[in-house]
């Protein structure tokens, strides 16, 4: 019995140890990983944006959306984050709307989970370049096996089918919430 009493207050005192150390640990990291996200939204901005000098975000209820301007000040269209399920996890990513909103200026995935040499193809730039310049109107659809001949139309990737639709569909909502919020439609 007395061995008993022993292991359990070893344990014990070993979880309580063990939890504190992962309080510490993510109390000294949070502020951090934040400033980090905030880094990462702001850079895949002006990669999209290169010829934007200056992003505001627009305070809007459940969509992260900001005004990109030029040198000039003058408004060169808008950048918001959408995410949605893909194939093994959440993907969230930054995109680029032109200021009437139905042209895509580019995309940047912000996080993803999908397999890698798969379905992490979605992070290379052959994929993400088949959304420059892309119309939004009617939604943006996939072709699989062929070349898109629509200025809609993306082609999925090979191997990946799951996570090219997923992009899209993830894409298709958040233009849809962007137009709702910016007084389009």
């Amino acid at each position: 019995m007395k061995k008993i009493i022993h292991i359990l207050s070893v344990l014990t005192l070993v979880s309580l140890l063990s939890g504190a150390c992962l309080v510490g640990v993510y109390k000294a990291t949070a502020q951090k990983i934040v400033d980090n996200q905030k880094k990462a939204t702001k850079d895949a901005i002006f990669k999209i944006f290169p010829e934007g000098k200056d992003s505001k975000q627009i305070d809007k209820k459940d969509l992260e959306i900001f005004s990109v301007t030029d040198a000039k000040q003058e408004l060169l269209g808008y950048a918001f984050t959408c995410a949605g399920n893909g194939y093994q996890g959440e993907i969230k990513i930054m995109a680029g709307i032109e200021k009437d909103l139905n042209t895509l200026v580019g995309i940047e995935i912000l996080e993803s989970q999908e397999t890698p040499g798969l379905g992490q193809e979605i992070t290379n730039q052959p994929f993400k370049d088949e959304f420059k310049q892309l119309k939004t109107e009617p939604n943006i659809i996939y072709v699989k096996g062929e070349k898109p001949d629509q200025p809609n139309e993306i082609e999925t990737i090979t191997g990946a089918t799951i996570s090219s639709k997923a992009v899209v569909a993830i894409l298709n909502k958040g233009i849809e919430k962007v137009r709702q919020e910016m007084g389009e439609k």
